[in-house]
């Protein structure tokens, strides 16, 4: 049985063609088995009744699965890339070349456990889950203090490469022919009512939503000054852009649409350091971005500016009342994020949640603890759905015929 809609009190699924909300099958008005497109209004009604309300304050949190584009034949190379497919990418390119070590030989240097089911005759084989990339990593920068002088520059290649190769691996350019980025901005932002703007939290370091967002015409407040070497300057997120109505009677002011903010929390290819501070330039002109590489002790580094306000500035939109988050391709597995939403869930009643991913029935820990809140009545639905799919189609307006 596959699940497709699922809140606190009601459940949309499917099994051998047959649609059902709460285990009762849904047929027609004439008792067959109902249409898949039928079945798919039902839940489009069912997420209306969740997202059209009049929030103050709306956030969608975007992760790395609304850079992947899945196709007939598998998922699209073009585009974002698992964390399976980058560690399976690190480890065969490692092997092709004698000046590195290999992804096992740094495992064993940093005494890393690969799981067994990982390895061949011929080293590191096929990675599968069991294989943790983010651990591994942390493992690998937290050793470097101890790498002995006569390998000291094998393993600084070894581990430049790495990050080069994550770097490169994120790095892709928005193809409205493909992706629904922008659709997807639109859709969404028409739910902000001004002088609110509707605020986009992603931990992707691509820079799909800035162009996809240029695509139609919205002007994107990152954190950056307008200036011609725009700095980094966390005030840049309360400020709105406004103008004076020709009317010497009145004070009234008319906001400029089409207005959304950023909070990159993981940093962008487009951001790098000078000693002037954070600047935002052009991706071809940026030798060392500024990023959170995948890695445990992301966690110590997201106190380090700029992350540090990024990340306190979303926990504050968390605790505004009367909030709508919604979230796309993010899988719950970066346990700080986690622990933020599950605290807000939990202490801001006002606080309403919809999760849409490819698959809402996972089985991990912060998943299961996001799915007991809302079996607790608090307000969290979860919504089968993909950015690059049909989300947008299910968030938008409603017309009940």
């Amino acid at each position: 049985m596959i699940d497709y809609y699922i809140s606190s009190n009601t459940r949309y699924t499917s099994e051998d063609g047959k649609f059902f909300k709460n285990g009762i099958e849904l047929t027609n008005e004439n008792g067959d088995s109902l249409e898949e497109v039928m079945f798919k209004a039902f839940i489009k009604k069912e997420t209306a009744t969740f997202i059209h309300r009049a929030f103050s304050n709306i956030i969608v949190l975007i992760g790395a699965g609304a850079s992947v584009l899945s196709t007939s034949g598998g998922i699209d190379n073009r585009f974002g890339k698992t964390v399976f497919m980058l560690a399976d990418l690190i480890n065969n390119t490692l092997k092709q070349d004698f000046n590195l070590f290999t992804l096992q030989e740094l495992a064993e240097l940093c005494k890393y456990q690969i799981p067994v089911e990982c390895v061949g005759e011929d080293g590191v084989s096929s990675l599968n889950s069991a294989f943790n990339l983010e651990d591994f990593l942390s493992d690998m920068i937290s050793y470097e203090k101890y790498v002995s002088a006569d390998i000291a520059d094998k393993y600084n290649q070894t581990e430049t490469k790495i990050f080069g190769l994550i770097v490169e691996n994120t790095s892709y350019e928005y193809d409205k022919g493909c992706l629904k980025h922008a659709t997807f901005i639109n859709t969404v932002a028409h739910l902000v009512k001004s002088p609110s703007k509707l605020t986009i939290v992603t931990t992707n370091y691509d820079t799909l939503i800035e162009d996809a967002a240029d695509s139609i015409g919205y002007t994107v407040m990152d954190g950056f000054t307008f200036s011609h070497r725009p700095y980094f300057d966390s005030d840049m997120f309360e400020w709105n852009l406004v103008k004076d109505i020709e009317n010497i009677k009145t004070n009234e002011l008319e906001y400029k649409k089409n207005i959304i903010n950023l909070l990159k929390l993981h940093g962008s290819l487009t951001w790098e350091r000078d000693d002037k501070g954070i600047r935002r330039k052009e991706k071809s002109k940026v030798s060392k971005p500024i990023m959170i590489f995948p890695s445990s002790n992301k966690y110590m580094q997201s106190y380090q500016e700029p992350y540090f306000e990024l990340f306190t500035k979303f926990q504050e939109l968390l605790k505004r009342p009367n909030t709508l988050l919604i979230t796309t391709g993010f899988s719950f597995a970066d346990n700080h994020i986690s622990q933020m939403i599950n605290q807000a869930i939990l202490h801001n009643r006002s606080l309403s949640t919809l999760i849409s991913d490819y698959n809402i029935a996972q089985d991990n820990p912060n998943w299961k603890k996001i799915e007991d809140l809302m079996e607790h009545n608090y307000q969290v639905a979860f919504l089968k759905s993909t950015m690059n799919f049909d989300l947008s189609d299910y968030l938008g307006e409603y017309y009940d015929d």
